[in-house]
């Protein structure tokens, strides 16, 4: 009975021996699952903090998105002008270019122009040269003549006191360098209407003609004369030139040049 009670007694000692060991490694579970508690507590808090702080990124990222995203609208717009100025700029690059070389056509166009003008000038200078010889030349002839006028006049008052009776005298200048022929007793003296000439030569081409009033007659520039075909009145004449025996007349009206003639009987109009 004593060994009995003795093992009942070890086996209750071993019993709350485990019991206590048990206990203790229940407690200090318990502890550890505590802090292993409290620990993730923390960790839950601190990982919080950064959801609320995520979330608060979060939220100033979707600010800073929509703020970007009107921004890249704002630039987009930029962009989409500075296209359209760019292509404006463009447009008026070639526009510019199609002007520029427009204006090299034109310009060469108006070089051409300007050639031939210079050649026409030189021709015209010519001409005029050769007109002014011609002019010197029928002064000379024209002094000739004049000159011959005056020696017929004589003859003729010698005549006329010798009673020898003259009829009209009439000098052909023909053979003279193809002249107008002039009637000795058809003198430029004034009449009622002013003084009275004839047309020496017609110049179409440079619409003028030659008279034989000149300085010694007392004839001057912007002088009007009547011309007269035939005894019949064809138009109007303006002195635009003066020398010592002739002049050149423009043509007042146009259709005058069509209708005079070398030889035609000019009369000056009194102003």
């Amino acid at each position: 009975m004593v060994g009995k009670a003795r093992i009942h007694t070890v086996i209750l000692i071993f019993l709350m021996l485990t019991s206590l060991a048990l206990a203790g490694a229940i407690f200090n579970l318990l502890q550890q699952e505590r802090r292993v508690n409290a620990k993730l507590q923390e960790d839950l808090d601190v990982v919080r903090k950064e959801y609320d702080i995520t979330l608060t990124k979060l939220e100033e990222s979707k600010m800073t998105v929509s703020s970007l995203e009107i921004k890249l609208k704002d630039y987009q717009a930029q962009i989409d002008t500075l296209n359209g100025d760019l292509e404006q700029e463009k447009s008026a690059k070639l526009d510019a270019l199609a002007e520029v070389e427009q204006l090299k056509t034109d310009l060469d166009k108006q070089q051409g122009v300007k050639r031939e003008l210079e050649d026409k000038l030189a021709q015209a200078q010519n001409n005029l040269e050769k007109m002014q010889a011609q002019l010197t030349d029928l002064e000379s002839k024209r002094t000739d003549l004049e000159t011959k006028i005056k020696d017929l006049e004589a003859q003729a008052k010698e005549a006329q006191n010798k009673d020898v009776e003259l009829g009209k005298i009439v000098v052909n200048p023909e053979s003279e360098g193809s002249l107008p022929s002039v009637n000795a007793q058809e003198q430029r003296a004034p009449e009622a209407t002013g003084l009275e000439g004839k047309v020496l030569v017609v110049n179409k081409e440079y619409n003028f003609v030659v008279i034989n009033l000149g300085n010694s007659d007392g004839i001057n520039t912007d002088d009007i004369f009547s011309v007269y075909h035939n005894h019949n009145y064809i138009g109007d004449i303006k002195v635009e030139k003066v020398h010592d025996s002739m002049s050149a007349a423009g043509f007042v009206s146009i259709e005058t040049k069509d209708k005079i003639s070398e030889g035609d009987r000019v009369v000056q109009k009194i102003k």
